[in-house]
């Protein structure tokens, strides 16, 4: 790898803005709902029956296809090739055909010349299902012993029998809560067709190549025939890595067969009820500590409503293991997490993919010890903290070795005055009859990959013009994140030009082949030094014409400020350039990264599943009601590990972003299905997200001063997508602390969300002694 020059840096390490910001500001940032339509472009809406589970005795589609405006009904016998949109196993059939699984599954689709007589066809439908009880609870699929995925677990040693031999031991029962992804744009494809039968997609997708690849194979054509391209998305959050793909299929199921183009757009309850949340689950454990709260050994159950089939619940679920120990040492283990098939839609990837799912389980842990002891939770926290030689193992066998806990944690216990509010906050209590308050510092330590070995690749395509202006291509997807801001910033820094000459594209299956989701935080691991890898290719070839044109050593050629230094003399980029092209030197390159260093045998159980690990901090104060569980929070303070931060602005938006995504997870956004599997909660009336109103009226955002990560990552960047979600954990430890404040030694029996009522409900429980 060429060695970058000691030039200062012109791009990397600035707080540079959103490439995307002015036109995010004005509205004008183009979506795919935005796209001009091609002439006679064709709508989609789809139809589905009122029941959760059974099969399909009759369907009756005739008033549908007479209705006005329509075109054409699709159903699963217009499929020409595989029926079936899994990112994973199969089970998840583009159109229903026997039977269906869940409420809102897809059984038809109208296709008409408009949207709203798409979707007023589609109302028209006649259906009858032999129905039967749906399995709706976690506990309704154990009952019938349903699963999606066999049972897995980590073990080490012998719990059960060191619990048992424990000082002191506790054991509890909880439930972490579901969430919607709610991305402003919602689920959306448009689909046009092309000269020889080619298709071309345009899809709001973190996933453009899997999209390419289920198109294809469901209209029995080659990948080749099939280009998918994405600008932007409204958000994501993980619900668009799987779950775009059945609507970017059903468009181009419209295309092939009426040979015009078409647009499939959900609406928003549609969208919320057809599409996979965030896994829900029961968590049962129990630990063995001694007086001073270290744990001698741990057993936990996660019992995970999955749905109706895999999608991608095996990753999910194993990362929720992966991170059941979060920032803690046990030093015996039984982590067993349970994939139980539910008749309600198949859950899927969401930010953290079940990271904070874990993490929410060890943090109720140190509470409940911290609780049964009379001890300051933080202390209890620091005490069972990875350390040095042989406390540095994780449940799962890979060395902790990057180890910054200490550290971080204890300067933000410094900076937060997290033991002087703790003393404020005792005496508040103590006079305060109905208001009470709580306060947590709660640490974070989270993998960075993705635990399927092949997915940690990425490509990239740089081309330099004549007039020294740069355009920069690669397999990741913007969603708000920044991710295209940072690759231009690398790629404008390796040039030495200013970040305006670098010119983002969209990301599109017919530049970049074969590229994995932007997911598991890695997009700019991977990307970025895709981008830059081909960037140094054409560097080399430019310092080598350079060389040989000025008959000079090329350790004398440097790059920066939009000019080249040969040996004495300096010339612009675009001179050098425009004398590459008249040389015939290539100008054109390709870069490719596979992440180093990383294995997992799921088998076996043995491995690096992970390059290295993020740290972070959150300290939050929160104030309750306890006569009506009313909750605001007062004050956070977050210190979080970047590495050495590509982008500064973007990153400590990412940071409050992720925060405040878990804050509503925990505290207000609560899914509710019926006895009958269905989702009552599919509408902003009835979801409720954080608003501005929600957020902390003292919120403190500071980047821990790092001297870069130790791994070869990017600029020693680290990454920031989704471990910010999981410092939502101290909210939800310091409403567990402020309800613990009404009878000390009594754990809270207290439930994620946190919402109002689930607040009053912990309440009363504590005053009535239950």
């Amino acid at each position: 790898m060429l060695k970058k020059a000691s030039s200062p840096a012109l791009n990397v390490g600035k707080a540079t803005k959103h490439d995307s910001a002015d036109r995010h500001v004005r509205g004008n940032a183009l979506y795919i709902d935005d796209i001009r339509e091609p002439r006679g472009t064709l709508h989609l809406a789809p139809g589905y029956a009122r029941e959760s589970c059974g099969k399909i005795k009759s369907l009756d589609l005739e008033v549908v296809r007479s209705a006005p405006g329509v075109v054409a009904v699709l159903t699963a016998a217009d499929i020409p090739g595989l029926n079936d949109c899994s990112p994973s196993f199969g089970g998840d059939p583009i159109l229903a055909d026997d039977r269906i699984e869940f409420h809102g599954q897809v059984i038809f689709a109208v296709v008409a010349q408009s949207h709203i007589e798409a979707r007023k066809a589609a109302k028209l439908a006649r259906i009858e299902i032999v129905a039967e009880t749906p399995m709706v609870t976690a506990e309704d699929g154990m009952a019938r012993d349903a699963s999606v995925l066999p049972t897995y677990e980590f073990n080490r040693g012998t719990p059960a029998e060191t619990i048992k031999a424990s000082p002191l031991s506790i054991s509890d029962s909880f439930r972490i809560g579901g969430q919607e992804h709610f991305y402003l744009e919602g689920q959306v494809s448009l689909a046009i067709p092309q000269d020889q039968g080619e298709i071309l997609v345009h899809t709001s997708t973190q996933h453009p190549t899997e999209i390419q690849h289920l198109i294809a194979k469901m209209l029995k054509i080659r990948d080749a025939a099939v280009v998918c391209e994405c600008r932007r998305m409204g958000g994501a959050f993980g619900g668009k890595e799987s779950q775009a793909a059945q609507w970017a299929c059903l468009a181009a199921l419209a295309t092939h067969i009426t040979g015009r183009p078409a647009k499939m757009r959900l609406d928003r309850d549609d969208d919320m009820i057809m599409t996979g949340k965030r896994h829900d689950f029961r968590c049962d454990w129990q630990a063995g500590f001694d007086e001073k709260g270290k744990i001698s050994a741990v057993e936990v159950d996660f019992l995970a409503r999955c749905g109706c089939s895999a999608d991608l619940s095996l990753g999910v679920n194993d990362r929720t293991m992966f991170h059941a120990d979060n920032s803690y040492y046990y030093p015996e283990n039984r982590i067993t997490s349970h994939r139980i098939k539910t008749n309600t839609v198949s859950n899927t990837a969401f930010r953290g993919f079940g990271g904070p799912q874990g993490m929410v389980f060890s943090e109720r842990m140190m509470d409940a010890i911290a609780i049964k002891l009379g001890l300051d939770p933080l202390d209890v926290r620091r005490t069972n903290f990875y350390g040095g030689s042989g406390r540095d193992i994780t449940p799962f066998g890979m060395k902790v070795e990057d180890n910054i806990l200490e550290e971080l944690v204890g300067e933000l216990e410094q900076t937060s005055d997290y033991r002087k509010r703790r003393q404020e906050i005792a005496a508040f209590n103590a006079k305060s009859p109905f208001l009470k308050k709580g306060l947590a510092l709660n640490p974070l330590k989270f993998g960075i990959s993705f635990t399927l070995k092949h997915l940690n690749q990425a490509g990239a395509l740089v081309h330099v013009y004549t007039d020294g202006s740069v355009q920069v291509n690669h397999g990741g997807t913007e969603m708000g994140q920044g991710l295209y801001t940072k690759v231009a910033q690398v790629v404008a820094e390796e040039f030495g030009i200013d970040l305006e000459n670098v010119q983002i594209t969209a990301t599109t299956t017919d530049k970049v082949p074969n590229t994995a989701p932007t997911a598991a935080s890695s997009g700019t691991d991977l990307n970025g030094m895709a981008a830059k890898l081909a960037a140094e290719t054409i560097k080399i070839r430019l310092i080598d014409l350079a060389a040989r044109l000025y008959q000079i050593e090329k350790s004398a050629v440097s790059f920066a400020n939009n000019h080249v230094q040969i040996g004495q003399q300096k010339i612009t980029f675009a001179e050098l350039t425009q004398q590459a092209f008249l040389q015939r030197v290539s100008l054109s390159s390709t870069g490719y990264y596979a992440t180093p260093n990383i294995t997992w045998d799921r088998d076996s159980k043995s491995g690096r599943p992970f390059l290295y690990f993020a740290y972070g901090a959150a300290c939050a104060e929160v104030t309750i009601d306890t006569s009506t569980g009313e909750m605001v929070i007062d004050r956070v303070d977050i210190l979080h590990d970047v590495g050495k931060s590509l982008n500064p602005a973007l990153d400590i938006g990412q940071i409050e972003g992720g925060f405040v995504q878990g804050m509503g997870w925990l505290t207000t956004e609560e899914l509710v299905y019926d006895d009958q599997g269905r989702l009552r909660t599919h509408a902003p009336s009835t979801y409720k997200i954080p608003t501005a109103s929600d957020l902390p009226e003292d919120f403190r955002v500071k980047l821990w001063d790092s001297p870069g990560n130790r791994e070869d990552t990017i600029y020693r960047s680290k990454a920031v997508g989704e471990p910010p979600v999981m410092l939502a954990t101290a909210v939800f430890s310091a409403i567990t602390n402020a309800i613990a404040s009404l009878k000390p030694g009594v754990l809270p029996q207290l439930s994620t969300p946190a919402t109002p009522e689930n607040i009053l409900a912990a309440v009363k429980l504590m005053k009535s002694g239950d």
